[in-house]
């Protein structure tokens, strides 16, 4: 069976890629001879439609199943309508999700596990850790959120919609909803992890 894997590396040693249309490669392999192809995934810097630019692509390679940690609702919809299963939740290694997958350890999902354009919001925070996560939610519309260089000194201005006309109050605001949006996100990653581990013992 083809299988389509979100990697960070371009190896089965590679850990999962929680993100499936910002993520830097796929693993293409045969979960029966763990054959593989690593394809360097185009799409991760574009400023929008990456989830659909990048199913599209997996699609046309072939494959009958996706792992990956997260997937949105545009690619799952291009996914599932090219017939193709949807696992979420997956991570570690490439190589022990597939074989997770092969023995049964996964369910495909039937809808999108995160909202659209979620990518955005882990893609710096994930990668870099530390304040280059602040510009990820709130630059959706400009694409300013994946700036990596932005940091923590413009972090608060950065994506808004008119920064100079900005009030402190509104400032704080807009802070406040971007830190209980990532706190919904790490009460979600949380709760998949010890879904895991009860599921892994």
């Amino acid at each position: 069976m083809k299988i389509a894997i979100s990697a960070a590396g371009p190896t089965l040693e590679a850990e999962v890629d929680p993100r499936f249309g910002r993520c830097q490669h796929f693993i293409i392999a045969d979960s029966e001879t763990m054959d593989f192809e690593a394809v360097d995934n185009t799409s991760a810097m574009a400023s929008g439609g990456a989830g659909i630019a990048t199913a599209q692509v997996i699609a046309s390679k072939g494959v009958q199943a996706v792992l990956t940690g997260n997937c949105g609702p545009n690619a799952h919809q291009v996914l599932s309508a090219a017939g193709i299963q949807v696992v979420t939740g997956a991570s570690g290694k490439i190589k022990d999700a597939i074989q997770d997958y092969v023995s049964g350890k996964f369910q495909a999902s039937s809808q999108a596990n995160v909202p659209d354009h979620s990518g955005m919001n882990a893609a710096p925070g994930m990668q870099a850790g530390g304040g280059s996560g602040m510009g990820g939610g709130m630059g959706r519309g400009g694409g300013m959120g994946k700036g990596r260089g932005m940091g923590r000194g413009m972090g608060m201005g950065a994506g808004m919609p008119s920064p100079a006309n900005q009030t402190p109050e509104q400032d704080i605001k807009a802070l406040r909803e971007q830190s209980q949006a990532l706190a919904q996100q790490l009460a979600e990653m949380q709760r998949k992890i010890e879904d895991m581990e009860k599921k892994g013992k």
